[in-house]
């Protein structure tokens, strides 16, 4: 008993590490996305060093990458776990008396982030990696100019209204997902009791302003194309 009850907080631990981790990679991802909104040039320096860099390409990138993959399916192997040791189904029950809506569909919301995360590979990451390792090309410039390619394609994946919504759904889906995610990752780490005002205050800022910020970003370069 006592091994189970160690391994799932190891799992729930590692969970919240990885949660942790990319909480604060979409804070620099959001900072350098928003940069497109006031500075074509400083969004494209940035994007430009981003992707050449080769700390961010060969260290940091496989860990996001990592992380990622490692944060989903740790998810949905805790989920299941907690469904086998669920005796009680509060859900027809008094679900909604003990836990939130967001907390009780965690699974359901992550997947549809995942869903989103793969979009937003095959609309930008993928295609960098074509250009950069398939056809050789590191320069980072339009054909034929002097100019960064990177403002350009980020307008032109904002063309298509049906894309843009995907974007606008995705995101709210996930500051649902952060709301409930936030808290669970410090409350995983320990920081409860005194901290649990702070945490929820944080964790209700964060969770409102980085899907808005992306959601700015997305609906401004469609209504500015």
């Amino acid at each position: 008993m006592s091994g189970f009850i160690s391994s799932s907080i190891a799992r729930k631990v590692a969970m919240a590490l990885s949660a942790l981790f990319l909480i604060f990679f979409l804070i620099i991802h959001l900072a350098v996305n928003i940069t497109s909104i006031f500075s074509e040039t400083l969004f494209n320096d940035l994007s430009h060093f981003m992707g050449t860099n080769p700390l961010v390409q060969f260290a940091l990138q496989p860990v996001l990458i990592f992380g990622v993959v490692f944060h989903f399916v740790m998810g949905f192997i805790l989920e299941l776990k907690n469904k086998k040791a669920t005796v009680v189904k509060y859900a027809k029950d008094n679900g909604a008396a003990n836990s939130t809506w967001t907390s009780r569909n965690m699974i359901y919301s992550g997947l549809v982030i995942l869903a989103f995360i793969v979009l937003h590979f095959v609309d930008f990451w993928i295609p960098e990696l074509n250009v950069k390792y398939v056809h050789g090309d590191m320069s980072g410039m339009l054909e034929g100019t002097q100019n960064f390619r990177y403002f350009e394609e980020l307008q032109h994946k904002f063309v298509n209204p049906a894309r843009v919504a995907a974007y606008v759904v995705s995101f709210v889906l996930l500051g649902l997902h952060l709301a409930h995610g936030f808290q669970s990752a410090f409350q995983s780490m320990g920081f409860n009791n005194k901290y649990t005002k702070t945490v929820k205050t944080l964790g209700k800022a964060y969770s409102i302003a980085i899907p808005a910020g992306f959601i700015i970003v997305a609906v401004f370069h469609f209504l500015n194309h």
